[in-house]
């Protein structure tokens, strides 16, 4: 007979497989579904990508849940004080949590078990993120039925792993391609109502509410990253940090743009207003450093020789030899598949702008 172990590595290796294969986000969710559902043993899954820089969610997928209860899951995301929350599970340098671990086998201490997880008619809850390389890539939730009982040590442990090689494959669908040049877009614009729904939007965003048109746009009337971001400033706003909501995503074509959204009337119960601006290489370059696997240090001195600085002036900024700042540039080079800093800043610059803003 077949071992949990046994299965759990082979369900591993079958995911090893689908990662290597370069899928889209999509794809690779679809996939990791079907080598996972049986060995972690959930009856129902979502998964999100993310804004690799913010966490916040940029997409929905799921073939198992009622979505209209979507918007009430962001609120309780962004704006409770719940266990096991995505940002929680980060902050704690852990990739996964299981609602039963973090309660103490007392569910009912969980917001979301009470008014999401328990009248959806599922158990305990695993979440993961899929971290890789200081990029936050994408997360998933896998709930179980009640009768299956709490998650244990093994299924979190495969769930750990699985998730590194989640994070892996999704931070490699953000690579450049170094043939690719897109033209740039002009700012679009579009306002959302209390409930995150459309009230009005221009042209332009008119045209990126298609393309990023998901499962979520039918509760909404807007994509996933739009309604959260949206949230996120209505978050700001009561917590009084000051600092700015906005959001990276992706389109289908590469091209990355930055979601800025402000208060309209003032207060976190009116109108939200969001901007939508193609990148600039300032926004998104960090993106596409941690997507080819460079370490800090690298993505730092790639980020000084991109500015055009020296050697000499990058070894004086960051206190170090001149001969460790070319070893760190040979590394980076190799990662990036160029060979020199010329080809370095080519590969940068293809993205939405004809200029580097630093």
């Amino acid at each position: 007979m077949t071992s949990r172990r046994d299965l759990g590595r082979r369900a591993l290796a079958d995911l090893r497989d689908v990662a290597a294969s370069g899928p889209t986000a999509p794809q690779l969710f679809r996939q990791a579904d079907l080598a996972l559902r049986s060995v972690l043993g959930y009856d129902a899954v979502c998964w999100h990508a993310n804004d690799p820089a913010t966490g916040l969610v940029t997409s929905v997928l799921t073939d198992d849940l009622d979505l209209n209860d979507f918007q009430h899951a962001v609120r309780l995301e962004l704006w409770g004080d719940d266990v096991a929350t995505f940002g929680k599970i980060r902050r704690s340098g852990a990739r996964t949590e299981t609602l039963s671990r973090a309660t103490g086998g007392r569910l009912v201490d969980s917001v979301r078990y009470r008014e999401q997880i328990k009248p959806a008619g599922f158990g305990d809850e695993l979440r993961a993120a899929f971290d890789s390389k200081g990029g936050t890539w994408g997360c998933a939730a896998f709930m179980r039925a009640p009768d299956r009982g709490p998650y244990d040590a093994v299924e979190r442990g495969l769930a750990e792993v699985a998730s590194r090689y989640l994070g892996n494959a999704l931070r490699t669908c953000y690579q450049l391609d170094p043939a690719q040049r897109l033209e740039p877009l002009p700012p679009a614009v579009l306002v959302l109502d209390h409930r995150n729904h459309l009230v009005d939007a221009d042209p332009g965003a008119q045209a990126l509410l298609v393309e990023f048109a998901d499962a979520a746009s039918a509760v909404f009337s807007v994509p996933t990253p739009f309604a959260t971001v949206a949230e996120h400033a209505r978050v700001n706003a009561v917590s009084a940090t000051g600092l700015p909501a906005k959001s990276r995503v992706r389109a289908d074509d590469g091209r990355w743009f930055v979601l800025h959204a402000s208060l309209l009337d003032g207060r976190a119960d009116g109108r939200v207003a969001i901007v939508a601006t193609p990148a600039s290489p300032a926004e998104i370059m960090p993106v596409y450093l941690a997507a080819y696997s460079l370490t800090d240090r690298e993505q730092l001195i790639a980020l000084h020789a991109v500015r055009g600085r020296s050697t000499a002036e990058i070894a004086k900024s960051l206190s170090l030899t001149a001969n460790t700042v070319q070893d760190h540039l040979k590394s980076v080079f190799a990662k990036t598949g160029v060979r020199s800093r010329r080809e370095l800043v080519a590969l940068v610059m293809t993205t939405n702008t004809p200029e580097i803003w630093f």
